[in-house]
């Protein structure tokens, strides 16, 4: 446990600087046995150390971007001691949540948002009169996704008093050029250079001469210094431009900040940090522990070892189709790893496409590669394929252009909870018109759907898999849009994907309680299943559709609509999903439960019915 004092706003630079040391040992303990975001959150520790130095969590408002950096922030802020519950069932969420803490501002999980959610906030506060600061903390990597842009544009437009912090750890910013430069940079933050600034700007103020004078000397100041340091982007937009400072200098920051906070429009601070500061397997990989399970904290190595799982399967299947075809391409949003598309960055670099944070322009870009004859394939996570909706409606769909999505991560993801959770594909994708989505419950089916829809489909189609790897079932596709996997004369168990693996368990449990379940897989989910699942259903009487997604135009809902248009059929529809509300985090398992979506629960409530429909006659409502 940390020993952190009661007020930190009253602590020397010295008792920061071991604060500092403090909060990094205790985040390679907490990460080493819980796993989560270390290399981002020890880049950040001096920064969050002195921003509530200066700051009021509890009153003022600091939006983090992402929130991959917020550890040290949960720490400092009474929540040290449930730490070690840190993205677990019922446990401390890895990103902010103002339904954990006051001191939590806005729940953040996609990249780029911090800044628009901060002028929002600085807004309200001059529209209700009320007197708190406003900081948004931003990567330089959210600087990639154009809404960071929008936001920027907007604040600096605005003329409110907030603070941005843009913590750049040399991946996107370019650096300032030639040791003028450096000089300047260092000279304008020293306390005397911004102590005669600030009184100069108010003496000057005072009088029509010395208004005059300061507008003439502020005109040849920044003509000099636009020529010597990177920073006019920000003040052409309307920002006061501070730095790049030493992100790891928790005294220097702190000065900064409190100059910062007192300036009356907006303030952008550009410190320069390194990712895994202080610990150095992160230090040395920061890609590898950015997001990373549990690790041995001596070596660094980590406990659970390699695993292959979709991403895996979808990059080597995905290399066998561009090695025998040019016009395919790769694409990723920031994802190279995470979607598995490392091999093909190194087999094809040529073919390959990281746009950054920018999930909106790799859609509208592939339309446009569609549109000259090129095949790409945008591997991208189903929660952040959300944010690029209007693109597949306008840019893709309306042309009917052929561009193939890999939705990886689709459905329940674990540990990193609602704002990663892929369950909204389903349903919203299936609303774009011409749109074809296939769910493969293996690898072997994986690679195969691939082909199939990279040659077959025309329009836009996806494929949608999980996290993780596969389950017992493997048999390969039979390109059928239907697929029945065991036969039964009771109740008819129907879902997609690796649910197929609990639903097979489930009728096997249910064989040996008398119940006859028959087994059916969706391969493709849009277009709505047809003849084939009615079939089915109509022989046994009693269709379990089962979905692990929301229910807003689920597969099951359309299914029970195309029935009750016309079809006449008389079978129950019995549908299980996620409901209404997003799950939190926890293992998948342990969700899976929660939502009955796991082979025990469906055999529990098969037999719940089935026991009742042999006691009365007839089913529940």
């Amino acid at each position: 446990m940390l020993d952190i004092p009661n007020n930190l706003h009253l602590i020397t630079d010295a008792e920061a600087e071991a604060l500092c040391a403090q909060l990094r040992h205790r985040l390679v303990e907490i990460v080493s046995r819980t796993g989560g975001h270390l290399a981002s959150n020890l880049g950040a520790v001096e920064l969050t150390v002195a921003l509530h130095r200066v700051f009021s969590p509890e009153r003022d408002r600091i939006v983090f971007d992402v929130g991959h950096q917020c550890y040290c922030h949960k720490l400092l802020t009474g929540r040290d001691g449930m730490m070690d519950t840190l993205r677990t069932f019922g446990g401390l969420s890895g990103f902010p949540k103002p339904a954990e803490s006051v001191c939590d501002a806005f729940v953040v999980g996609h990249a780029s948002t911090a800044v628009s959610a901060a002028v929002g906030m600085a807004r309200a506060r001059t529209l209700q009169r009320k007197d708190y600061h406003v900081v948004a903390l931003l990567g330089d990597g959210a600087l990639s996704g154009g809404l960071s842009f929008e936001g920027l544009s907007d604040a600096g437009d605005s003329g409110e008093p907030m603070v941005v912090i843009l913590n750049d750890n040399g991946m996107s910013i370019t650096r300032s050029v030639g040791g003028v430069a450096e000089h300047l940079a260092r000279q304008r933050l020293k306390p005397q250079y911004l102590s005669f600034k600030k009184g100069y700007r108010r003496v000057m103020g005072a009088f029509s001469l010395g208004r005059h004078l300061y507008r003439v000397t502020h005109k040849i100041k920044t003509a000099v210094k636009e020529t010597l340091l990177p920073c006019s982007l920000f003040e052409d937009m309307g920002f006061t431009y501070l730095g790049p400072v030493d992100g790891h200098d928790v005294k220097g920051l702190t000065r900064l900040l409190k100059y910062a906070k007192d300036l009356p429009g907006p303030v952008l601070l550009h410190v320069r940090t390194v990712k895994g500061k202080g610990y150095l397997p992160a230090e040395a990989e920061p890609g590898r522990f950015h997001g990373i399970g549990p690790f041995d904290p001596e070596t660094g190595r980590s406990r659970s070892g390699g695993k292959t799982g979709f991403s895996d399967a979808f990059g080597g299947a995905l290399r066998e189709l561009a090695r025998q075809d040019e016009r395919i391409c790769a694409v990723t949003a920031a994802m190279q790893p995470g979607t598995g598309l490392d091999g093909f960055a190194g087999e094809f670099p040529e073919r390959f496409f990281d746009v950054g944070i920018a999930e909106g322009h790799a859609v509208t870009m592939c339309a446009g590669m569609a549109k000259q004859g090129m095949l790409p394939v945008f591997a991208v996570y189903s929660t952040f394929l959300q944010r690029s909706y209007d693109m597949l409606l306008h840019d893709v769909a309306l042309q009917g252009l052929h561009v193939v999505f890999c939705v990886d991560r689709a459905g329940l993801v674990g540990e990193d909870g609602e704002t990663h959770h892929g369950v909204f594909d389903v349903g919203f994708l299936d609303t774009v018109p011409g749109m074809t989505l296939l769910a493969p419950a293996n690898y072997a089916e994986l690679s195969s759907m691939l082909r199939y829809a990279v040659y077959e489909v025309r329009g836009p189609v996806a494929v949608r898999y999980p996290r993780g790897g596969e389950g017992a079932y493997r048999a390969d596709w039979d390109r059928s849009p239907v697929t029945v996997l065991r036969p039964g004369s009771q109740v008819t168990l129907a879902g997609y994907g690796t649910q197929v693996n609990a639903l097979l368990a489930a009728a096997e449990e249910l064989e040996k309680a008398g119940v006859s379940a028959e087994v059916v897989k969706l391969n493709v989910i849009t277009p709505t299943p047809g003849p084939e699942l009615y079939l089915s259903a109509e022989k046994t009487g009693s269709l379990w559709l089962y979905e692990e997604c929301m229910e807003f135009n689920c597969v099951g809902r359309r299914v029970a609509a195309d029935w009750a248009v016309g079809r006449g059929l008389k079978s129950r529809v019995i549908l299980r999903n996620l409901g209404d509300r997003v799950p939190p985090q926890g293992t998948v398992e342990q969700l899976r439960r929660m939502n009955d979506l796991d082979a025990d629960s469906i055999v529990r409530q098969v037999k719940e019915v089935t026991d009742l429909e042999k006691t009365t006659g007839s089913a529940p409502g």
